[in-house]
């Protein structure tokens, strides 16, 4: 790394995520603040970072026009003479991996640095057979479950009716990493609805459950090929990038094989919860 410890604890935020550090850099004490702020509970203390990013904020007077003219683009993700470009209206990044460093221009939106780190884990866990997914995630009892869906398929629901010996990792974007043969569900910053930021814990995920709201509370089993399809659907994933595309694929396919996917079908109280082992 370019940047001394000495330094880096001076002007830099290590954000802990899935047991990956990542820091940003920024001269601005106020942004710098945000940060810590909104990554409470997620600030790395020893400073060994496995990537670093430099913050650039945009100059007041060019923040307007910015994002006004790029406020509807989708996000852009490629690779280019061997540089990971990632641009959003409010953000635009660089990021050469084999170094470790990269460069973010933002708004002082601190939502702009939080789409920057998931794309950026996004990318890491493509190469190391994990995936960031639309899914609530909770510890009970040791074990980890997933619970995916679309939007309104009901992740804030189940996590809002969590019983109190539940550990909520997040109820929007759960982080799964492989671990040997059998994976685990880290908690994330990235929080939906609740508005409530995970537990940076991690546990063996057992279920992956997939939502869907009826007059009972039951579990049906799900066919592999169904899984691998509905999985790949609630999985984040934004680079133009074939070879990732194809990782992507076969993380989904080989993530079925070894964690039972379930369809939970449940009447929105909290009495779904005795049937979640």
């Amino acid at each position: 790394m370019s940047h001394s410890s000495e330094v880096a604890l001076t002007d830099a935020v290590a954000i802990g995520i899935g047991g990956m550090a990542i820091a940003l850099h920024t001269q601005d004490v106020g942004f710098r603040q945000l940060l810590e702020d909104r990554y409470a509970g997620f600030i790395e203390a020893a400073f060994h970072p496995q990537f670093e990013f430099d913050i650039e904020l945009f100059d007041p007077s060019d923040l307007e026009t910015a994002e006004t003219k790029h406020a509807d683009d989708d996000v852009q993700v490629r690779l280019q003479d061997g540089e990971w470009l990632l641009q959003r209206g409010d953000f635009h990044a660089r990021w050469d991996a084999s170094v470790g460093r990269g460069h973010i221009r933002q708004s002082r939106n601190p939502y702009a640095v939080d789409s920057v780190l998931r794309i950026v884990h996004t990318l890491i866990l493509a190469r190391q057979g994990g995936f960031l997914v639309h899914a609530a995630s909770a510890i009970h009892h040791g074990r980890a479950f997933l619970f995916a869906g679309v939007s309104g398929a009901g992740k804030t629901t189940i996590s809002r009716l969590a019983p109190g010996d539940a550990t909520l990792l997040t109820d929007e974007i759960s982080y799964v990493r492989r671990a040997g043969n059998a994976y685990e569900a880290w908690g994330t910053p990235f929080a939906g609805e609740l508005a409530r930021v995970g537990e940076n814990l991690a546990a063996p995920l057992s279920v992956l459950f997939l939502l869907e709201k009826g007059p009972e509370n039951r579990i049906e089993e799900v066919a592999a090929a169904e899984a691998v399809r509905l999985l790949l659907r609630n999985i984040l994933f934004f680079a133009e990038d074939p070879e990732l595309v194809s990782l992507v694929f076969r993380s989904a396919c080989e993530f079925v094989e070894k964690v039972p996917v379930r369809r939970l079908i449940f009447v929105p109280d909290e009495r779904v919860w005795e049937i979640i082992r």
